[in-house]
């Protein structure tokens, strides 16, 4: 006979505990553990099958395993396929998180309606059909006789519609309002996530069934719900950027099909998600004149190579201890860009705020945009404006050097088709033709020795 107990379980990391405590032993949260009951099997050992009849799977060796190549799904929408690794993959799960109101019901939205050749049921928890039609209405895009749309919370309920409907791709949004019977606590907590992502899992598996589910996230940035939850389904994409600007970044933090450092650029208009495919004219401001604090670095995210607009500000501190701000760049890196600049270049900083920040709101690791920062805020601190036709690429060490980046091809193909009219590269970088280019590249190892280039 089946046992029910109550546990205590932790909304934040799902640790239980037989009995309530304030701060979690696990991740240290306080005040988030939940009484919740939960149904045990029939205490006692396991029993050993005597005989592999009745099981349906046995242990082959690795090489006999036959795989069978479904192709990938085209979603589309190309940012989207980008991210994914080339589209969807039959029976993967996704999960898609991000901010509330950042556009993650409408990008999968416009993702349903553009799928005309197999059939999409859209499950939503959190809207009725008729919100769903008069956001499709304000999209402009023809609903179709392939996208299926119910409301429905019922985990029982979704497989029976997935059982009748037999689509080529299920979309529930979201997964937090999802609940299952025989799990006595409310939507959205550790065991419902758990055991409603457990469940869609097996049918997706059993099927070759491709799963989109929508995630709320934490303040903290983080998806809700148990972290067993990122490891259950095959890709976590995080779609992020300020409400009050109009550009979208999609991003992969994990990818059992592709390559996690790509990025998908969107841009939020009135009738939905537009796709950026040049993203370097975007992140590019065409002003008349010269500025002096302004840099273009050539970056590259995951296979994408694009130039980006670097602004810096240095200016007296006026209240004694000088402030530190970076935004879409590390602090901790921007810090020890301006001991380089300091120690190695002779240029006093240390009584001088410093401000930084990546235009078109992205978030930025290559550190191929080092040469950029300290040429930005050496520009702004001596009132001297950089060519707007020289950009620049290359990692700055600790001792002053710069330091030779990656596929250097792709950085001065991009600022050549651009028009920029000089790059400023490593001089360790070998092995390329620079003849072959008509944009003229210049080649530094030391900083000062970019700085006399640049303001010579």
């Amino acid at each position: 006979m089946a046992k029910t107990k109550t546990v205590f379980v932790c909304q934040n990391c799902g640790s239980e505990s037989p009995k309530w405590i304030g701060k979690c032993y696990s991740c240290g949260e306080w005040n988030t553990f939940v009484e919740e009951t939960v149904i045990t099997g029939k205490a006692g050992a396991l029993k050993s099958v005597g005989s592999l009849s009745g099981v349906k799977q046995k242990p082959v060796p690795v090489t006999e395993v036959s795989v069978d190549k479904l192709p990938r799904i085209d979603t589309g929408i190309v940012e989207f396929n980008r991210v994914l690794g080339g589209g969807m993959v039959p029976g993967a799960m996704v999960l898609l998180g991000g901010e509330p109101g950042i556009g993650k019901s409408t990008l999968v939205l416009q993702l349903a309606m553009q799928l005309k050749d197999i059939t999409v049921l859209y499950v939503s928890g959190e809207e009725s059909p008729q919100q769903i039609k008069l956001r499709a209405d304000r999209l402009g895009k023809d609903m179709g006789a392939n996208c299926l749309v119910v409301s429905e919370t019922s985990l029982e309920h979704i497989l029976n519609h997935v059982d009748n409907v037999k689509p080529g791709l299920l979309v529930i949004d979201s997964v937090q309002t999802m609940e299952r019977e025989g799990v006595e606590s409310a939507p959205g907590s550790v065991s419902q996530i758990r055991e409603c992502t457990a469940a869609i899992l097996r049918v997706a598996k059993e099927r070759d069934l491709p799963v989109l589910l929508i995630g709320h996230i934490t303040k903290e940035g983080s998806l809700a719900g148990p972290k067993v939850l990122e490891h259950m389904v095959d890709v976590v994409l995080q779609f992020e950027g300020d409400r009050h600007y109009m550009y979208r970044i999609l991003r992969s933090v994990k990818n059992r099909f592709g390559s996690t450092s790509e990025m998908g650029i969107f841009e939020m208009l009135g009738s939905g998600l537009r796709e950026v495919s040049n993203p370097s004219e975007m992140l590019l401001a065409h002003q008349d004149g010269n500025m002096s604090g302004i840099s273009i670095a050539s970056a590259i995210e995951g296979m994408r190579p694009f130039l980006i607009e670097v602004q810096a500000l240095a200016s007296t501190a006026a209240y004694g201890t000088p402030q530190r701000s970076s935004t879409g760049f590390d602090l901790r890196r921007l810090n020890m860009l301006l001991a380089v600049l300091e120690k190695r270049a002779g240029f006093k900083l240390a009584a001088k705020d410093v401000f930084l920040n990546i235009a078109g709101g992205l978030k930025v690791s290559d550190p191929a945009i080092d040469l950029a920062v300290v040429s930005a805020v050496l520009s702004s601190n001596t009132d001297l404006a950089i060519p707007g036709s020289i950009c620049l690429t290359g990692e700055v060490g600790l001792s002053g050097e710069i330091r030779p980046v990656t596929r250097i091809e792709q950085r001065i193909g991009e600022a050549e088709k651009l028009g920029f009219k000089t790059i400023v590269i490593p001089r360790y970088n070998k092995g390329v033709d620079f003849k072959s280019y008509t944009i003229n590249v210049v080649q530094v190892s030391k900083i000062e020795e970019a700085f006399r280039q640049l303001f010579a």
